[in-house]
């Protein structure tokens, strides 16, 4: 098991955010956490990226608890973040929006050989990279934001609401791009709110509701159940 969460709890000072939280991701696994606005995704995936402490409860890479590492040192130990609204430096070139992202010593001395894959991931980027990362459409900021985790060299990629604000096209195109990093055998924890296209990529799904994960197994079994099927996806019985 590449990370296990065990009864994570997290709160905003008073007011909880997650709590009693379990889960597991396999390494070489793409697993989607899915749920409604306000349920607590994006205080998961940060938990997991060392932005936000848990107030209680564990997180274990690969068996070493990283629950009170500095959030500097989850980059270190192999977790990398797409974060919601891309958060490029929009004055800086795309070339140097995805060096930024290759700065520890183990990515620099792979970063030539990381930004080929991210240009053969990504070929619209190749004509791109002198070009100031905030003239580029949404589309291709995203696409950025994700070569720039990748040039981290992950053993797990954290993808947070990566198809917000897209149109279903580039959407479309974002996602089979994410399932080729899958196909390269990286691991990837995905928070998405497009649930029925975040399930058809997934191999295994969560779902939060109210800072609690209430269901979870493979996108099979959810589509099979009418009540994920109405609440999620406004068909079924």
């Amino acid at each position: 098991m590449l990370l296990k969460v065990t009864d994570l709890e997290v709160a905003y000072g008073p007011a909880p955010a997650l709590w009693g939280v379990s889960l597991a991701v396999r390494a070489g696994e793409l697993l989607c956490v899915v749920g409604p606005n306000g349920a607590g995704k994006s205080t998961l995936i940060n938990t997991l990226a060392g932005l936000l402490r848990a107030r209680a409860g564990t997180l274990e890479l690969d068996g070493r608890d990283i629950t009170r590492l500095p959030a500097h040192r989850f980059c270190a130990a192999g977790i990398a973040l797409v974060p919601e609204g891309r958060r490029l430096f929009a004055t800086m070139s795309v070339r140097e929006n995805l060096e930024l992202g290759s700065l520890l010593p183990h990515a620099r001395a792979l970063r030539a050989t990381s930004m080929e894959h991210a240009m053969a991931l990504f070929p619209l980027l190749k004509e791109k990279l002198g070009a100031p990362a905030g003239s580029l459409s949404g589309g291709q900021q995203q696409m950025v934001a994700i070569a720039r985790a990748l040039m981290a060299r992950p053993r797990l990629l954290l993808l947070d609401e990566p198809s917000l604000g897209l149109s279903p096209l580039v959407v479309q195109d974002l996602f089979a791009a994410i399932r080729r990093i899958g196909a390269d055998g990286i691991t990837m924890l995905l928070v998405e709110q497009n649930v029925a296209t975040a399930l058809q990529i997934a191999q295994r799904a969560y779902v939060l509701e109210q800072g609690r994960i209430v269901a979870e197994g493979d996108p099979a079994s959810m589509l099979s159940r009418g009540e994920i099927r109405r609440a999620y996806l406004g068909t079924g019985r």
